[in-house]
């Protein structure tokens, strides 16, 4: 299986400080295809939500494969009803489920119709600008 990829999106933060953005782009779901989340845990801090928009009328699923990269992987799978419309799920274990590479796995229901997109916070303290 060849799978499609996307990319964390991170907020821009205002000049203050106080306020982030994060402009979203969002990946159409092939299901037959799955997705790999690119370096899903960059941010190492527990931010991340994987956006999923059902645009069927019957609610659908959605697996989170185990990694590959520590022991927690031999837990296995998650999979996770997605109800139609909007879902926010916050994958928290990356010992389970990160991948060597950084990446992770997602598998739809044969049939699922929507798009997906992924977002988190920044972790540590920003590099100070000059």
């Amino acid at each position: 299986m060849t799978r499609d990829k996307i990319y964390v999106q991170y907020p821009t933060l205002d000049h203050t400080e106080s306020v982030a953005n994060i402009g979203i782009e969002k990946k159409t779901v092939v299901a037959a295809n799955g997705i790999t989340l690119v370096d899903a845990f960059s941010n190492k801090n527990n931010s991340l939500f994987v956006i999923v928009e059902n645009d069927d009328d019957t609610k659908s699923s959605m697996t989170v494969k185990s990694g590959n990269a520590y022991p927690n992987s031999m837990l296995g799978d998650i999979s996770i009803e997605i109800p139609v419309g909007v879902s926010a799920i916050q994958v928290q274990d990356l010992a389970r489920f990160e991948k060597s590479d950084g990446s992770v796995d997602l598998d739809f229901a044969e049939g699922f119709d929507g798009s997906v997109y992924a977002i988190a916070k920044w972790a540590g303290v920003r590099p100070v600008v000059e």
